[in-house]
């Protein structure tokens, strides 16, 4: 036997031989039901494959629907959308604060009228969208629904997701506008009012994904992501919300390392921990306590060296995924490390999902690792320090405490600190960057935003500013003011606002005046 100590990224010690002894007993349970540790539905691939997703979003609406409609020729079956950096902090293209950033690293949003073009030629009650979107998800939800209507679409039958989770946001991204408390409330409003205005929306995808991003181990992926749920679910009920309603509509985003083994223990732990979070909280119905997530491959850990390598890792990150029963996948493009992908690099994503779905045999069984002693163990593993950590940020008070005394981020920031220094002292082997290496030979071709594109945002703002009823948008306005000073569900007027062609920087203002903003 040999002596060398291997641990995962989470500091799990990895044994040399696993064997009975080492598996859960315990846990008996099949893909279905309670706990959930095998999949959320009994057949799981075999009655549905996951849904293939291409995150996509660049420039203007219009040059980001020709991508749409590119990727749904591809064979995707859900769009995922990217908003630029003004959009997402609640900025419309012409304000001093969007220079340089208009449309960079997403599409510019800033009124209905972008999002008629954004969705041109695209029937909303056929395809599934999401949008990676948090302090304005709000208001991107309105325009969403302001479009469906215009479409003259079923309400209850459109689907998708906002991300709208705003304590990652506080922990590791920094795209946030209002302070926690006004955030929660606005969540909470909109759990409200899609339960019966689009009650197939997703009305929020807490997300795991961008605390990975930040350099948090899976364990604290998973313990964060746990534990800004349980936040959420307590704001709902006592703003008296039914958790068996809201519950269902409930997701998760995760994302997928390289090391095949933990990130499919940590799907299975996951789930199996919201579940008995659920139970404990007082959901009796089981959709409710079932953890659904959408899973994206892990940006991280792309490079920009030797660039072609990233289709290897992205297939590992694939399997994991899917061999840990996601609902829907995102696979990133071999170029990300460079720039926003290509359409060829996008088109090479989607085939890695195509051939992990129709070539590989994987999806052919529910929960094919489950069973094995080492997979078994490593779950139960993963449970049991990641029930640690959230049993300390409970001790704190909850999330919204954890993340206002500065907890999260330091334990993300110490294991960011720690990957590095491994990375470095060459203990961690990063193929082409610490060890394989070789002279960079021909150049990967980039994908390139043109700086043009905010004189014309700005151009089309002034054209709709002159244009609108400017009366009623005043009055949309002062309604929002009063919404927000008031208890009344705000997404009605939000939805009001946008249809008279409130902009998103107007109505986030709106707010601003009432809520201030969070330093």
């Amino acid at each position: 036997m040999s002596s060398k100590n291997i641990t995962t990224d989470s500091g799990i010690e990895i044994k040399e031989l696993y064997t009975i002894e080492d598996s859960s007993k315990s846990d008996t349970s099949l893909p279905g039901e309670f706990p959930f540790t095998r999949g959320v539905q009994a057949s799981m691939y075999r009655g549905k494959l996951w849904t293939m997703r291409q995150y996509a979003g660049f420039s203007t609406a219009e040059e980001s629907n020709k991508r749409y409609h590119y990727l749904l020729g591809q064979g995707v079956n859900g769009l995922s959308v990217a908003f630029d950096l003004p959009t997402q902090i609640g900025y419309d293209s012409d304000h001093p604060l969007a220079d340089g950033e208009v449309g960079k690293v997403g599409v510019a949003i800033d009124s209905l009228e972008d999002m008629e073009l954004l969705f041109a030629g695209i029937n909303l009650e056929e395809v599934s969208t999401s949008m990676t979107i948090n302090a304005s998800g709000f208001i991107l939800l309105a325009l969403y629904v302001a479009l469906a209507k215009k479409q003259g679409a079923d309400l209850k039958k459109i689907s998708g997701t906002i991300q709208n989770d705003i304590l990652k946001e506080y922990a590791a991204r920094g795209t946030y506008i209002y302070p926690p408390k006004p955030s929660m409330r606005i969540i909470t409003d909109i759990f409200e009012w899609c339960s019966t205005t689009v009650p197939k929306w997703n009305t929020i995808s807490i997300s795991g994904y961008h605390i990975r991003e930040a350099g948090s181990t899976a364990v604290q992926e998973v313990a964060f992501t746990l534990s800004n749920g349980k936040a959420y679910v307590k704001a709902a009920l006592q703003k008296g919300l039914d958790i068996n309603v809201f519950g269902k509509r409930l997701s998760f985003f995760f994302n997928a390392h390289n090391d095949l083994f933990e990130e499919v223990a940590k799907f299975r732990a996951a789930r199996r921990m919201w579940s008995t979070i659920m139970k404990d909280l007082g959901a009796t119905d089981e959709k409710a306590m079932m953890l659904r997530f959408h899973t994206q491959t892990g940006g991280s850990t792309l490079t920009a060296q030797q660039p072609l390598n990233n289709i290897c890792r992205v297939t590992i990150q694939s399997l994991a995924a899917v061999m840990g029963g996601t609902q829907s996948l995102h696979t990133n493009g071999y170029d990300e490390a460079l720039s926003l992908p290509t359409e060829e690099a996008a088109k090479i994503a989607l085939r890695t999902q195509q051939i992990v779905a129709f070539e590989s045999g994987v999806p052919n069984t529910a929960d094919p690792l489950a069973g094995s002693y080492f997979v078994e163990s490593l779950t139960d593993e993963v449970e049991k320090a990641a029930s640690e950590l959230i049993e300390k940020i409970d001790s704190m008070g909850g999330s919204v405490e954890a993340i206002e005394q500065g907890f999260m981020q330091e334990q993300i920031a110490a294991s960011a600190y720690q990957y590095q220094k491994d990375i470095e002292r060459g203990s961690k082997i990063s193929v082409g960057v610490n060890k394989f290496q070789s002279p960079e030979g021909t150049k990967t071709p980039v994908f390139k935003i043109d700086e043009s594109i905010q004189k014309i945002q700005t151009e089309k703002l002034a054209k709709l500013k002159k244009k609108r009823d400017n009366s009623k948008v005043e009055l949309c306005l002062k309604n929002l003011v009063a919404a927000a000073e008031g208890t009344e569900n705000i997404m009605p007027l939000v939805v009001e606002a946008v249809e008279n062609y409130c902009t998103l920087g107007e109505i986030a203002d709106a707010f601003r005046k009432v809520f201030g903003e969070y330093n």
